[in-house]
């Protein structure tokens, strides 16, 4: 199939932005928890009612501070409550929000600020102050900067005291759907980023139709989700507004090293990640069996598990004999991985990479489903996902209802619908090379089946094509060595080389499990290990499961181990976890040259 839609289920009010959104849960919800707030170690529930008059509250400040219709605010921070309550903040004082990844560098953040003249910026700690401190000569239209660990809450409530209500009102309502809500930069693999300015028509139609088509999980006082997400990062941002939009009641986790105990003591009934948090979950779960003498029995509940849910596919269902195990690997395994979940959540939308079929089945298989989806910045996160009732695993899932998906005769992925972004800020040429006669050119390369289940394999531009010219897709590999305890990153190379080679980095959390279990010594690092016989014979099994999703041709015959870690801050990863391969290539230049040798 070439191209496939869906009806829109929900129809964009014209007239309407975001903030209409606040106002009505207040006026048909004022009493229903909205957000969960972290205050003094405790989740405390705050009411549609409440949320509302603290929104007021601050724009009331960003109004009497000078900002002005249309005007650009950054806003630096982890994931936490002002976030949300800043940025539905800024749009009722007429402003667009600006995100900036919280680990962003001074000059990075230059770039942002300058290239969208923020008039005002919003940080969080007293780091991110400096950094925006260090370039604020280079930034003439900035004329304010609040902490946010410095009371800035605080500070613009003080500050808006004297403004009347009505101009809080007036403000709100300014804005129509087709007004730039927020202008969010592509964490770009090469070059500058890119400001890509997203509706709040592109908003209202990427979550009103997610909400309806999800409806079953969005049920208002009811449902709630746990954010620990960038919500500079649209993937996030989408969670923030559908959880609005519903509404359900919306958590934030500014640290993802506390997430565990967040999910217990929140509890949510949704859970948003990426494939990474859930090959985590399960790599854990499996090396605390095996530590405590149960790993047989846990293998077996997971083969059981993924048995299940594929026999949930097929006409006749589980058999009984299938039923049985499974109920009874429910008690001893299945319960506890769930607990580890909060204990109430029985669903999880993942994005940014493939989950992988096995990963998928096994967790469907212990009632927690991971539906999977695809999108990009561009996009306003998801343009396709698996439907709740009608999922298809190993697949990115069918178009956004009100969208359309078509793949062109390179095989590229091309996109329409409302939720598009309108142009990229101060770049006519990247936004004519982007959007051409109403489609998105995403850049991506798929397949669509007869029922519109789309099945990405990978970049058009990380297309690598060997010296015998067979043109190899790195992520269908990489994402499944990937899949593997001990791996941390993959990098498939063989670029115009013989055959098909990998830079491979270890999972520092855990290495030191795995080198106790083999007899290693305390303390042990990679560049310790990076020639150790166990260590290489555990990595090649990795290499082993993806070689066994591609052709001989595709696969992977030599590796090298790095001694080091690809990261944000080392330059080799985005903010949102993508690899820059041509940064990878260049400082691993010797490496790569290594796997060709001899």
């Amino acid at each position: 199939m070439r191209e496939f839609s869906l009806p829109a289920l929900y129809e964009v009010p014209a007239d309407g932005n975001l903030t209409d959104l606040i106002r009505r849960n207040a006026a048909q919800h004022p009493d229903v928890a909205v957000v969960g707030r972290k205050v003094d170690d405790r989740w405390e529930d705050v009411t549609a009612t409440a949320f509302l008059a603290e929104v007021r509250a601050a724009a009331k400040g960003l109004i009497a501070a000078g900002v002005e219709p249309g005007d650009r605010v950054g806003l630096m921070s982890r994931t936490r409550y002002e976030w949300t309550l800043l940025d539905f903040a800024i749009w009722s004082a007429g402003g667009v929000t600006v995100p900036v990844y919280e680990t962003s560098s001074p000059e990075q953040v230059q770039w942002i600020l300058s290239d969208s003249g923020a008039v005002a910026a919003l940080v969080e700690t007293g780091v991110h102050e400096a950094a925006v401190e260090a370039v604020r000569d280079t930034l003439p239209a900035l004329k304010h900067v609040w902490r946010i660990e410095g009371d800035a809450i605080g500070t613009l409530r003080k500050l808006g005291e004297d403004v009347p209500e009505e101009k809080v009102d007036e403000r709100s309502s300014i804005a129509n759907a087709d007004s730039p809500a927020t202008i969010v930069y592509t964490s770009g693999t090469t070059g500058r980023p890119k400001g890509c300015v997203l509706s709040h028509r592109s908003f209202f139609a990427e979550c009103g139709n997610a909400v309806a088509r999800l409806k079953p999980i969005f049920n208002t006082g009811e449902s709630s989700v746990l954010l620990f997400l960038p919500e500079a990062h649209v993937f996030g941002r989408l969670v923030e507004i559908a959880a609005v939009l519903a509404p359900i009641k919306l958590g934030h986790v500014p640290d993802v090293k506390s997430l565990t105990d967040e999910l217990a003591a929140f509890r949510p009934t949704l859970v948003l990640g990426v494939p990474r948090v859930f090959e985590k979950v399960y790599n854990s779960a499996r090396a605390k069996a095996q530590s405590e003498g149960k790993g047989k029995i846990f293998d077996k509940a997971a083969d059981t598990a993924i048995e299940y849910s594929k026999a949930l596919d097929t006409p006749g269902g589980p058999s009984f004999g299938l039923r049985f195990k499974h109920k009874v690997f429910d008690r001893l395994v299945y319960s506890k991985l769930r607990a580890v979940l909060g204990g109430r959540a029985t669903h999880a939308i993942s994005g940014g990479a493939p989950l992988g079929e096995r990963l998928g089945h096994f967790y469907r298989g212990i009632g927690f489903t991971v539906l999977e989806g695809y999108g990009l910045t561009e996009s306003c996160a998801a343009t396709t996902f698996n439907p709740w009732d009608r999922q298809k695993i190993g697949s990115v899932g069918q178009p956004m209802p009100g969208t359309v998906v078509r793949i062109a005769d390179d095989g590229e992925v091309l996109l329409h619908g409302e939720h598009l972004f309108t142009e990229y800020w101060n770049n006519e040429t990247a936004t004519a090379e982007a959007l051409s006669d109403g489609w998105f050119h995403t850049g991506d390369v798929g397949t669509l089946d007869e029922d519109g289940y789309l099945t990405i394999t990978g970049r058009k531009k990380e297309i690598i094509i060997t010296a015998g010219g067979k043109n190899v897709a790195p992520a269908v590999i990489e994402d499944r060595i990937r899949a593997h305890a001990l791996v941390a990153e993959c990098m498939v190379v063989g670029d115009g080389r013989p055959f098909v080679g990998a830079l491979v980095t270890v999972d520092e959390e855990f290495l030191p499990r795995w080198a106790a279990e083999h007899g290693k010594p305390e303390g042990v690092t990679v560049a310790d290990l990076q020639e150790d016989p166990d260590l290489l014979a555990e990595i090649q099994r990795a290499v082993d499961d993806g070689n066994a999703a591609v052709s001989k041709a595709e696969s992977i015959r030599k590796f090298r181990v790095l001694a080091t870690q690809f990261t944000e801050d080392s330059g080799h990863v985005t903010p949102s976890l993508k690899l820059k391969r041509n940064v990878v290539a260049k400082d691993f230049a010797s490496e790569i040259e290594a796997i060709y040798r001899g």
